[in-house]
């Protein structure tokens, strides 16, 4: 049974945002929040050694990693951009573009009645290594007047603005490691000033550049192994990985009266830095103690009231022991170890979307109820021994204790020139608390119109229905597909009518 609520010191939910849909793309061919799901249930991996592809396109990595395939593809004609453009465009900027559109979709939302709404975009960006590709390969004649915007980390937010034709605010973060979070907690910011009804905010992450790898191993940051050893006596660097999430975030009131499908809650955020500590890449425990104090004060919530920290966790034998450390300020003294465990073991550090990618395991650890495992984890970092943290760091995954639910999640990233966050992520209300979606009848059979830019797309939202259908009772697959009928966007140009009495049949 749903938890009871947690007593709060400010009024529960007055600024609470709700998370209404995903858009993902990662390692291992995750394109959903029930694939990173099955990945992280199983304590998997996605560690792998460079796609050869990559050599071959002007981009010789050397080290294992978190890679996507074919980052090379692109669905121009789909979003109207000419193959000239297509070809300047950062390929990081046509995989936000498209997963924004995912993340659109996966909220019920028809992307056509988007246009003109104070819809905002905060995006999460570091690297720009395809600005240099040309020179790498020989070709400064490829260097043309499109190759400006193509380039520039401030078209990536903004192109998904242009194609949506939205009005809100539309901005890209940099503030490296930190800045997927950032994004959101701006995202956050500017939904509860009233600047925007409507958020997509997340980030995105490519490794494009054999120089940008030399640079972070030269400074002793990645793992020869390319993984992330989080917390484990073998750390010895981060692995790198690739991907882009994109959340689509609404005041929970206002979702709660449309009728939304809420994910999870996030009640509360803070952005800070590290200051003057003995370096510019050297993180600060008293700094990471005061952004997490401060995100609980925006949720109105104590460190009591939290159950489990999804950590920035790069395993570096210097970053891992201060990050426990600045926990212990914070949650030391608890009646109940505190759950650890971060994403990073799974998929690699996204750099610039790894705030976001901490956030997508959050969900999924308060919707399943477990706590995903961390298949680098060997024997315990020694350095760990004296932070003064009772807390626990599962090897395999776990289910939570029924009579001690999985309630809220913190998720802390930090930026290596001194930019740290931290978010509050709360279960979705339990369910019969939203209002339905429509006065459709309770009749979960019925004809749901489909439409996609060629068949093959077709299919696969056919594919993406009966996916989420699967295992839901009558009543929430009436209100789901009542939401299909009435949001989805079917001014695509191949269209179907199928019969959505059996999910099989999709």
């Amino acid at each position: 049974a749903p938890a009871a609520p947690v007593p709060a010191t400010a009024p529960p939910g007055t600024d609470a945002v709700a998370v209404v849909g995903v858009g993902v793309r990662l390692a291992g061919g995750i394109d959903s929040l029930d694939a990173l799901g099955a990945l992280l249930h199983a304590a998997g991996s996605t560690l792998r050694p460079p796609p050869p592809a990559r050599a071959d396109d002007g981009v010789p990595l050397t080290l294992p990693g978190g890679y996507l395939d074919r980052v090379d593809t692109f669905d121009a004609e789909f979003f109207g951009i000419g193959g000239a453009q297509a070809r300047a465009m950062d390929p990081q900027q046509r995989l936000l573009l498209e997963v924004a559109w995912h993340a659109v979709e996966d909220a019920g939302l028809a992307a056509h009645r988007l246009r003109g709404t104070r819809t905002g975009v905060f995006v999460g960006q570091g690297h720009h290594d395809y600005a240099s590709l040309p020179l790498r390969i020989g070709r400064p004649d490829l260097i043309r007047a499109m190759h400006a915007t193509g380039s520039s980390m401030s078209a990536t937010a903004g192109r998904i603005a242009h194609h949506l034709g939205l009005r809100g605010p539309a901005l890209t973060v940099d503030t490296a490691c930190s800045a997927s979070l950032v994004a959101i907690d701006t995202a956050l910011r500017h939904l509860a000033d009233g600047t925007c009804d409507l958020a997509l905010a997340g980030g995105v992450n490519l490794a494009l550049s054999p120089e940008t790898e030399r640079a972070l191993a030269d400074a002793g940051m990645l793992s020869p192994a390319g993984r992330c050893a989080t917390l484990s006596a073998d750390a010895d660097g981060y692995g790198r990985g690739e991907g882009a999430a994109v959340l689509v975030l609404k005041p929970l009131a206002a979702a709660r009266r449309d009728g939304d499908r809420i994910l999870a809650v996030l009640r509360g955020s803070a952005v800070a830095q590290d200051g003057a500590s003995s370096g510019l890449t050297v993180p600060d425990p008293g700094a990471q103690a005061d952004v997490i104090r401060a995100a609980l004060a925006a949720a109105g919530l104590g460190a009591g009231d939290v159950d489990a920290v999804e950590l920035h966790g790069t395993g570096t034998p210097l970053g891992d022991p201060v990050e426990i450390s600045g926990l212990a300020e914070v949650f030391a003294g608890r009646d109940r170890p505190l759950l650890v465990g971060s994403v990073k073991t799974n998929l690699g550090h996204l750099e610039a979307a790894a705030g976001v990618a901490g956030v997508l395991r959050a969900i999924v650890a308060l919707r399943d109820q477990v706590w995903p495992g961390s298949p680098t984890f060997t024997a315990a970092n020694p350095r760990l021994a004296g932070t003064g943290l009772d807390y626990r760091f599962p090897a395999g995954t776990e289910t939570v204790d029924p009579d001690r639910p999985l309630r809220r999640v913190g998720v802390s990233s930090f930026g290596f020139t001194g930019t740290i966050a931290h978010l509050v992520v709360e279960a979705a209300p339990a369910p019969g608390t939203a209002a339905p979606a429509t006065d459709a009848g309770p009749d979960p059979a019925g004809w749901v119109p489909l439409a996609g830019a060629d068949p093959d797309a077709v299919r696969l939202r056919a594919g993406r229905l009966a996916a989420a259908l699967e295992g839901l009772a009558a009543a929430d697959r009436a209100r789901l597909l009542a939401g299909w009928r009435q949001r989805r966007d079917h001014l695509l140009p191949w269209r179907a009518v199928l019969d959505a009495t059996d999910p099989a049949t999709l």
